[in-house]
């Protein structure tokens, strides 16, 4: 065997072991974030909704790590409850979507036909609208919150899904295995949903993971216009908004939950990536 020959398992070692490794990583960030989510009453050294008026605005220090904000609430306590509401929007706001997505585009690609034709039909529609417009629109009829937020993201979210999943079972349906599911007399039900569909979720769980990303994204951008969470929650996007007016001379306030968005983020697409590229590997 020539040297040449030999080096090839050797790059595809090291290309196998560095998406592990980001996917490790990104793992870990966001098991530190649910850690800290779950654990918030016992490590956020303040009641985040106390307000202190004699500590309006105070620059980090060793009392309030992250400072102060300007109804003198603590922001490292602030940003650490805020995980718990930006992790519920990232995967609520995910969980829905997938869940309408997966189910209509298993149905439209199985079925074909005009049953097909109408869901897609549908999917044109919403996707004719810009994303974030569509979305503005549902919560002005609904009103500002948390649950209109969801019930928006359900509305204009499943789209993608089903467009994936629609995509796997027309190639799936006429495999050998589903041929010869239906050539034993199995119900349609379960050809659809305990043969086809579960060899059509790869792409769809990896594109929970980047979805999320802009879930939590639209989440902060939704309650920073004062439509989503409301205040006094402690919320990364309302930490910015209600900030914006003391950024000049309270930087700090918008610095922390700023950089928590961030990385919760960075989490999310760094799995994400790890695992497209992971499932991508052919061996």
């Amino acid at each position: 065997m020539s040297a040449g020959a030999r080096r090839v398992p050797v790059l595809r070692w090291s290309g196998r072991f560095g998406r592990r490794r980001m996917l490790g990583i990104g793992l870990a960030i966001l098991v530190s974030f649910v850690l800290v989510a779950m654990l918030a009453p016992l490590i956020a050294p303040f009641d985040p909704l106390r307000h202190n008026p004699d500590m309006r605005l105070m620059p980090p220090s060793l009392a309030h790590p992250f400072g102060t904000d300007n109804f003198g609430r603590d922001v490292l306590s602030r940003v650490i409850f805020g995980a718990r509401v930006d992790l519920q929007i990232a995967v609520i706001g995910v969980l829905f979507p997938f869940l309408i997505g997966t189910a209509i585009g298993t149905v439209a690609g199985y079925f074909g036909g005009w049953v097909d034709t109408i869901f897609m039909r549908v999917v044109d529609v919403v996707l004719a609208f810009p994303f974030l417009v569509l979305m503005l629109s549902i919560l002005t009829i609904l009103g500002p919150g948390l649950g209109s937020f969801y019930i928006a993201m359900a509305l204009v979210g499943w789209v993608s899904y089903a467009r994936l999943v629609r995509a796997q079972i027309l190639v799936l349906k006429t495999q050998d295995f589903a041929v010869a599911a239906a050539s034993l007399g199995f119900s349609r039900i379960r050809i659809m949903f305990g043969h086809l569909l579960p060899n059509a979720l790869a792409g769809s769980l990896v594109f929970v993971m980047s979805d999320a990303v802009l879930v939590l994204l639209n989440g902060a951008a939704i309650s920073y216009l004062g439509l989503g969470v409301q205040p006094p929650t402690a919320e990364w996007g309302i930490m910015v908004a209600e900030a914006q007016g003391f950024i000049t001379r309270a930087w700090w306030i918008t610095l922390f939950p700023g950089i928590a968005i961030v990385v919760l983020a960075f989490g999310f697409s760094l799995t994400g990536d790890a695992l497209a590229e992971l499932l991508e590997v052919q061996e």
